[in-house]
């Protein structure tokens, strides 16, 4: 209540009292004063000990983040109390504004942040006590001002800025040059198709280079794996976009079960063996792969995944995939190191292009950065077929295709190694390949089944869906409308464990998931139609039809491969890591928790893959694939042989220990849902009422009506 008597005449709040003349919209004022709202996902990662600049009064308005999703907007500083006549100064730039006003308009109105059950409180009463009985805004009544602090709290309100919805959720349209549903015509689609694949090139084909050689397989079958693995990729990518999560995403052969791959295929009863060893630990592979697929689609179409999900979190999430590149560091520069003078420069160039020349541009595409890995493949593939053409790597009297144990000159001896791994024509897969082949199931015999290795491949399947769960969740927010529902990634996950089963009868090595590098591809390359990776994935099918692709890709010299993984499980680790920013990043919680995931999740392996090792140890399996023969050696040593496997096995996989660790972690130490960064769903029912959401995920060809009844599977 208002009174003459200076005593009681209400003081100024925090923000001037709000006149009764025509509001103005927060998205104006904020144009007005070159407000810049702060994204960080669905939650906020402020106060985290970052010092963050007022903006600059000319620089644009809307920046966001391409990988962002919701939008906090911080409030700028208190302006100096005037009379409700003046104009009050903003943001400190000396720019006079009119005076904040409450709209009536609830698309346009300053938002309170959710309950605190969400994560997202706000002071109830707008004045800090958090008890809910305060008015919506400040108003003319009796209260004394109260203390400003020095800096923003973390309970600030949500301001409506241009592009934001009613739940909070940012328009991507100011970054993406094309969003889910679009369809800019057959030429373009399928150019920036072709673009997205190639800019995934090292994530498609990389896998059956490392574990056909390890099998004991030839060139040929290096090639006929390739082109298998192309023909699974592309299939289930088109399955995936009809039927699955309908994001954007390429699936493929994941470096997720490369570590259990290894640890099987160097398993105590495959050393030694006569014959063709390829076929016969393939068999095995496919029969581990299947039952642990099987068990993948049951989580997600019995609607366990949907109870997963609250176990599943960034902080969870982060230390998780990290740990998937930063366990290979065994493998990478030791064989690099086995040709210098090609392998340093593969990884030079591609840092080169990713990196220092990122920002060139041409006809609008940053091309140096989109396709570093293809560039600095072909530039190293280049000049190391001048060297082996100029005689770099010719030795007198020694012949590369003749085997090491034929050889008897110790100067052959000497050199045999340089020249398997510099020179380029060491292989003969293209000449061999035929021009057509067509990848049929049990191409390699009918699979045999294990529960051991079944055990170990069903708890990867699990960790393969925390990979996923996060990809669906940050390419969401660059493309879609809204995340997808509980359901729709129950489905999703279902369908993945579905084609893992067909890279299982096709015979890939792998299972088939959510390729990681997913998000970094999208935000990179700005294309988020499904219709440009549902064209690349048709072409990706055509391409393996032609043998003479997947000869030529196994052509590529070893120590080329093992450089371009050192810098895919570079960029892994990162990818994962962050996955932290839709967390506090700086809360000493999750920096104990993601810090200890990490280094237990080398440090427990690395207790596993030594024990029982000394120095005079005359292993069968070459340096860098010792870390996976632990079966052998490990510390288990129960009477049950079984289930010596399985635990030596799975504790000396970096991944799982690392997932052990997180989840048990953050579900269990006490933390707030914004310190978490509990990634948020779109609700079941808000989803069925809006129409954008409905088109993004709902299954094409009135399928949908089908699973209706499903409600764990659907919208």
């Amino acid at each position: 209540m208002s009174s003459s008597d200076p005593k009681t005449r209400p003081k100024p709040g925090p923000w001037p009292p709000a006149p009764d003349a025509t509001p103005v919209p927060p998205s104006s004022w904020a144009k007005r004063t070159g407000f810049r709202p702060k994204f960080s996902g669905e939650t906020n990662a402020s106060d985290s000990g970052q010092i963050s600049l007022p903006p600059k009064p000319r620089e644009p308005v809307n920046q966001p983040d391409l990988e962002a999703g919701r939008a906090r907007a911080t409030p700028p500083p208190a302006p100096v109390p005037a009379p409700a006549s003046s104009q009050a100064l903003a943001n400190g730039d000396g720019e006079k504004v009119p005076a904040l006003v409450a709209p009536t308009n609830k698309d346009q109105t300053v938002k309170r942040r959710r309950d605190s059950d969400k994560g997202l409180s706000m002071n109830g009463n707008g004045h800090g006590n958090g008890n809910g009985s305060g008015p919506a805004g400040p108003t003319e009544t009796n209260q004394h001002p109260q203390p400003q602090p020095r800096r923003a709290p973390r309970n600030e309100e949500m301001v409506v800025v241009d592009g934001m919805d009613d739940d909070g959720f940012t328009s991507r349209h100011s970054h993406m040059k094309y969003q889910l549903r679009d369809t800019p015509g057959l030429v373009p689609i399928g150019l920036y198709g072709i673009q997205h694949y190639l800019s995934m090139l090292g994530s498609l084909i990389l896998i059956p280079l490392v574990i056909v050689p390890a099998m004991g397989g030839s060139h040929e079958d290096t090639s006929n794996v390739v082109s298998t693995v192309l023909f699974v990729s592309g299939v289930t990518t088109l399955l995936h976009t009809f039927f699955g999560s309908r994001l954007p995403l390429v699936q493929g052969s994941s470096f997720v079960f490369l570590a259990p791959a290894l640890a099987i295929i160097n398993s105590p009863e495959f050393q030694g063996l006569n014959g063709n060893n390829f076929k016969h630990i393939m068999k095995e592979l496919q029969g581990a792969i299947i039952i642990g697929s099987v068990f993948q689609a049951f989580l997600g179409y019995s609607g366990l995944m949907s109870l997963l999900l609250r176990l599943i979190n960034p902080v969870v999430v982060a230390p998780t995939i990290a740990a998937v590149g930063l366990s290979f560091y065994s493998y990478g520069f030791p064989l690099v190191g086995t040709c210098l003078e090609i392998g340093v420069v593969q990884i030079l160039l591609v840092i080169l292009f990713s990196l220092y020349l990122r920002k060139i541009s041409v006809i609008g595409h940053r091309i140096f950065l989109i396709y570093a890995v293809p560039l600095g493949l072909a530039i190293t593939w280049a000049a190391a077929f001048l060297l082996t053409e100029t005689g770099a790597y010719n030795y007198k009297e020694c012949d590369v295709n003749v085997p090491v144990s034929n050889i008897i000159s110790e100067h052959c001896r000497k050199h045999v190694s340089r020249m398997k791994q510099c020179r380029v024509d060491s292989s003969h897969a293209l000449k061999s390949s035929p021009w057509f082949r067509f990848p049929y199931p049990l191409q390699w015999g009918t699979p045999v089944f294990h529960w051991k290795m079944a055990v170990v491949m069903c708890v990867v399947s699990v960790i393969a869906s925390v990979d996923s769960v996060g990809s669906y969740h940050a390419s969401s927010l660059l493309v879609a409308s809204r995340p997808p529902t509980p359901g729709v990634v129950s489905r999703a996950i279902g369908l993945e464990g579905l084609c893992s089963v067909l890279a299982g009868l096709w015979g890939t090595g792998t299972g088939s998931t959510t390729l990681t590098e997913n998000v970094h591809t999208i935000a990179v390359t700005k294309m988020g139609s499904r219709r440009a990776v549902e064209i690349g994935a048709g072409i990706l099918i055509v391409l393996s039809l032609i043998g003479k692709v997947g000869g030529l890709i196994a052509s590529i010299p070893q120590v080329m491969v093992a450089a371009l993984l050192c810098f895919m499980w570079a960029m892994l680790a990162a990818l994962g890591l962050s996955n932290l920013r839709y967390s506090e990043a700086g809360s000493s919680r999750n920096i104990i928790i993601v810090g200890l995931s990490l280094f237990f999740s080398l440090s427990i392996p690395a207790y596993f893959q030594q024990y029982g090792i000394s120095p005079n140890t005359n292993l069968s399996v070459p340096s860098y694939f010792q870390p996976y023969s632990v079966a052998s050696h490990g510390p288990f040593r129960s009477k049950y042989g079984g289930v010596n496997y399985v635990m030596n096995t799975l504790l000396s996989l970096h991944v799982v220990v690392a997932f052990l660790f997180a989840v048990v972690l953050d579900n269990t130490v006490p933390g707030s849902r914004q310190e978490r960064g509990v990634y948020e769903w779109s609700e079941t029912e808000a989803a069925r009422r809006e129409p954008a959401i409905a088109k993004d995920y709902e299954l094409p060809f009135r399928v949908g009506r089908v699973f209706r009844w499903v409600k764990w599977v659907g919208l």
